[in-house]
């Protein structure tokens, strides 16, 4: 795939406020002035479209896809399922694509432990950015950031988009007690 954009997925299961960052992320990306776009993984069965408007009557009709557009936006449903990798080549050049879901692709990661019940979501997942964690934390090599820390969180993204690396330094060692963060951030609980 070929994009000028950082890519970042922020991953989680249900529940572990993937939106709620992304929302805060994009919010402070765009005050910025850097282009964010998002790309939602929805695991079920979802609607975007409303019974009787006109665009749903044309796929009711059949149509397999259907876009409605004006001067402020403009959607394009379809009736098969898109790869990430094909949506990103899609959205063009810009400069933030915040990935939520979409758990073991290939992209630089945030990863939200909610509960104990998330925490070997850590070991199954690969290229992890940094951990947001509403618990304390096993010792890890990965930067972790209680959930409340987001000036943290947001200078660690911001690095990484906008110089492709981020410095790591622990913080707040202790057993079972772990926030690290990394030299601009303040992670510690």
């Amino acid at each position: 795939m070929q994009t000028k954009a950082s890519v970042i997925q922020v991953v989680g299961y249900r529940n572990s406020g993937k939106t709620t960052i992304i929302c805060r992320l994009v919010s402070k990306l765009t005050e910025e002035g850097l282009c964010v776009r998002t790309v939602k993984h929805d695991a079920h069965r979802f609607e975007i479209d409303h019974s009787g408007k006109d665009t749903w009557k044309h796929r009711m009709a059949g149509a397999e896809t259907v876009a409605i557009t004006s001067r402020e936006q403009t959607t394009v449903m379809r009736r098969i399922y898109t790869p990430l990798d094909e949506l990103l080549r899609e959205m063009g050049d810009l400069d933030v694509v915040h990935v939520e879901g979409f758990k073991f692709a290939n992209y630089s990661k945030i990863v939200l432990v909610r509960t104990y019940d998330h925490v070997p979501l850590i070991e199954k997942t690969d290229d992890i950015l940094a951990l947001v964690s509403w618990i304390p934390l096993p010792e890890t090599d990965v930067t972790v950031f209680h959930k409340d820390d987001f000036t943290g969180i947001y200078t660690r993204l911001f690095n990484f988009v906008t110089t492709g690396s981020v410095t790591r330094v622990t913080i707040g060692k202790g057993p079972g007690n772990v926030f690290h963060t990394d030299q601009r951030g303040s992670g510690l609980v």
